[in-house]
């Protein structure tokens, strides 16, 4: 279509987004019969979070079986624990199979979604025109935007300067002083990945993170040819990755004492791989395991221990020329920065650009914290829902299982909205997402990320845990296996002023049929 096109469609569902949660929200819509929907995807291609980290060790620290889609699964998965590759190539292959392609907007990147109060819809600015819709699906995610901090001297450091999920693959960093900024998921994978590469490698680690060995390996080819085979044994094998980490989240969740096993465990893996007492101290954390994310990996600590890399155990705090200072005093000259600082988790920017009933923004809603139903619908945004909302996120299994629940719940709000008729919107009432709110972080007390003594990407500014979920994914299942009507106002239009499609403007049915001026 061309952009001329685009600036008059109207669209039962539009998708922000096409990672996991946007493919899968896809998936879920054609399932349910629906076809008159568009995926707005910012970049040139599927993946996500998936296509935008590329950086050297990238991959995933859930099992491979457990980090895909049940109804997509994948016989062929080469190692338990999948590099990046791997998982991209697997989200353009569900892209392929259930013919979503033809529903992807590239290159169109959402600049404003503001509500229509009279017309009952969404009008959807992109950077490639406007369209409206019936109902917007936020499938962001909360791995999207790379967090940078705001130091002193950092627009005048003379060399190379890119965070972990944009790294720049034509800048040659063999034989290069290089920083790491930041010791999370991705500084554990990128350290003993350049590490030999390297002239020298600083690290700074404000905090250190727990870690414990990665169990990876080659899955054989007898294996992935039984899974093709009888695909049963997939699925035994997928059920059994589930079910251990469902047993294992009410250590997290309601008894942290019970962690003290597992920390043990991993202490002795520092003591395996560090033998200088003095890094020892520095790579030893001081709070509760599980307080922030396990990490995995067989070579950091290794790594760590090479006469090439120095750990600095304070942030960066000023750089001055080349030169980089250490909140601690400390100086260092490099050529290169890798900032591994996350990302906007608790403010996730595209809540900045989402426009409710009010005239208000999605972010000045949450000025007080992020909260949604069930993790997915905000008051005062109506026929609006977040894949990857508010206190949906896992400590310790897979987000494809949390992911799943939610499109379960979306496919009944688009089932509740066609019994009720006509056009028309659900809003969540304020009372319930404010008691649903309440009772996620009343359990959130006792876990151990609010109870383990550390400060994680987990909490907003304010302290509060507003990113993961309390509980099993059983639990988060059963919570949206439907939509309940009571906990949501019915908006419908005015009756003396029906929504009209404006002049020039199609809209299409459910199946693609044009209806031309329907309401």
């Amino acid at each position: 279509m061309t952009e001329h096109e685009h600036e008059h469609e109207h669209v039962r569902v539009a998708v922000i987004g096409s990672g996991f949660g946007g493919l899968g929200a896809a998936v879920r819509l054609r399932r349910e019969g629906i076809t008159d929907f568009v995926v707005l995807e910012r970049a040139g291609a599927v993946g996500g979070t998936w296509r935008d980290n590329s950086y050297p060790g990238c991959a995933c620290d859930v099992p491979s079986h457990l980090y895909s889609f049940s109804f997509a699964p994948n016989a062929d998965w080469p190692r338990t624990f999948s590099g990046q590759e791997h998982i991209r190539e697997y989200l353009e292959r569900v892209a392929d199979t259930f013919r979503l392609r033809p529903h992807i907007r590239f290159d169109h990147e959402v600049k404003q979604a503001r509500w229509d109060t009279e017309k009952l819809w969404w009008e959807v600015e992109t950077s490639q025109g406007t369209l409206t819709a019936d109902v917007v699906i936020s499938a962001t995610g909360p791995l999207s935007d790379p967090k940078m901090p705001d130091i002193k001297g950092l627009d005048a450091f003379p060399g190379k300067v890119f965070h972990s999920a944009r790294w720049d693959h034509d800048y040659d960093l063999r034989g290069k002083r290089v920083a790491v900024i930041g010791t999370g998921a991705s500084a554990i994978q990128i350290v003993p990945a350049i590490q030999r590469d390297v002239a020298q490698l600083t690290l700074f680690q404000r905090t250190p993170p727990w870690v414990m060995p990665r169990a990876d390996r080659a899955i054989t080819g007898a294996e992935r040819w039984l899974h093709r085979q009888l695909p049963f044994t997939t699925q035994a094998r997928r059920g059994l990755l589930w079910g251990i980490r469902e047993l294992q989240v009410q250590a997290f969740t309601k008894r942290p004492n019970e962690l003290g096993l597992v920390e043990q465990l991993a202490k002795r893996n520092i003591h395996r791989s560090i033998k200088d007492p003095a890094l020892r101290a520095k790579l030893t954390p001081n709070y509760r395991i599980g307080c922030k994310r396990i990490l995995l990996s067989n070579a950091y600590y290794p790594a760590l221990a090479q006469p090439n890399v120095d750990v600095v155990a304070s942030g960066l705090g000023e750089i001055r020329g080349s030169t980089l200072v250490a909140t601690d005093g400390s100086e260092v000259e490099v050529d290169a920065i890798v900032f591994s600082t996350g990302f906007h988790v608790t403010d996730m920017p595209i809540a900045d650009r989402v426009v409710g009933a009010e005239g208000h923004t999605l972010m000045e809603s949450w000025k007080d914290g992020m909260k949604a139903l069930r993790g997915a619908t905000a008051a005062g945004f109506p026929n609006f829902m977040t894949v990857i909302g508010p206190n949906t996120g896992l400590g310790n299994s897979s987000m494809i299982l949390m992911i799943e629940s939610q499109l379960n719940y979306l496919a009944d709000y688009v089932r509740q909205l066609d019994v009720l008729g006509g056009r028309v919107a659900l809003d969540p009432r304020a009372s319930a997402v404010n008691a649903w709110n309440r009772r996620v972080q009343d359990r959130m007390e006792r876990t151990v990320w609010s109870s383990g003594g550390c400060s994680s990407w987990y909490l907003d500014e304010s302290g509060v845990n507003t990113t993961l979920w309390p509980g099993t994914t059983t639990e988060f299942r059963s919570a949206t296996r439907r939509v309940d009507l009571g906990e949501y106002e019915v908006v419908r239009a005015p009756a003396a002023k029906p929504a009209a499609v404006p002049a020039g403007r199609t809209k299409k049915g459910r199946g693609g049929k044009v209806e031309a001026g329907a309401a």
